[in-house]
């Protein structure tokens, strides 16, 4: 089974509850498959180092990434792209490597699937992990944090993320969101 490790929890005052500047952090994820590793969503943050220390505490550097997955193709999730210059990037439109991309396929490992979760964005995906602890959900903004705001004003398309927010919270025990720390999904 596949294991999951919250590198960095984010926050955001962007959903109204917060100072009066905007202030945005995104959840960044570790996940590792047998010898597959993921960093997901590697965001935006004051300083590059703060990531780079928090790899480094898991033996790792940028070059041991394999895959740099991104949920959304908002900058706030995937600023730090470039740290990771050796590793494919997953996201909406494909798997690239390089100036290469080719399609992605549903079940990336057999510990691991994506699904495309609509609604925030267009081009929306989550990882689906199996680990020990049960299915852990890679959502990004598909839910911000725990206690999200129902109504998400940057959402493209309301429906569309109501029938996601579903859609995830029935296949997932644990849902890592987009801005804060791991909550209970709805098998758990």
């Amino acid at each position: 089974m596949a294991e999951v490790k919250i590198l960095i929890v984010g926050h955001t005052t962007a959903d109204g509850k917060g100072a009066d500047e905007e202030s945005t952090v995104a959840t960044i994820s570790l996940i590792r498959d047998h010898d597959l590793v993921i960093v997901a969503d590697p965001g935006v943050l004051s300083e590059q180092k703060i990531l780079l220390d928090r790899l480094e505490e898991e033996g790792l550097t940028p070059d041991d990434v394999d895959v740099v997955f991104i949920s959304h193709s908002h900058l706030d999730h995937y600023r730090n792209l470039g740290l990771f210059s050796r590793a494919k990037t997953l996201e909406y439109w494909g798997l690239w490597e390089g100036n290469k991309v080719v399609d992605w396929q549903p079940q990336l490992t057999p510990d691991i699937q994506i699904i495309k979760t609509p609604g925030h964005s267009d081009d929306s995906l989550t990882l689906l992990v199996k680990t020990p602890r049960g299915i852990v959900a890679v959502c990004g903004d598909v839910f911000w944090k725990e206690n999200y705001p129902v109504k998400d004003s940057y959402a493209t398309n309301e429906k569309q993320l109501a029938e996601s927010r579903q859609r995830v919270l029935a296949a997932a025990d644990w849902i890592i969101p987009g801005h804060g720390d791991m909550f209970k999904g709805g098998r758990n």
